[in-house]
């Protein structure tokens, strides 16, 4: 593998190890439907906002949101929704694996 096509590969690790918990993955998803503050989405999430908004870094980090101060809050949204088909694929795979799993039982 050459250089670049290893850069790309390792930038990919970096936004799928983004998601890679299922806070985060939760937050993403509330994201796609509306631009959210902290403190929505610690309560929706059940934690405190510090801890959400660690969560909330490292998507950034990662590319995955983007946000904006408005007075006290801090808003986040997502920044590019077409992260949703992994989603999509993401379930694909699961409802694959489930059908697997019936057919050993039949």
């Amino acid at each position: 593998m050459n250089a670049k096509t290893q850069a790309l590969f390792e930038a990919r690790a970096r936004i799928v190890k983004a998601m890679a918990h299922p806070t985060r993955l939760f937050i993403v998803d509330r994201l796609s439907r509306r631009p959210c503050c902290v403190c929505d989405l610690a309560q929706m999430v059940g934690a405190d906002v510090s801890t959400v908004s660690k969560h909330l870094s490292v998507l950034k980090n990662a590319g995955l949101v983007d946000d904006r101060k408005q007075g006290l809050q801090v808003f986040y949204s997502l920044k590019c929704p077409c992260i949703l088909n992994f989603f999509d694929c993401v379930e694909g795979v699961l409802a694959a694996n489930a059908r697997e799993h019936m057919e050993l039982v039949r």
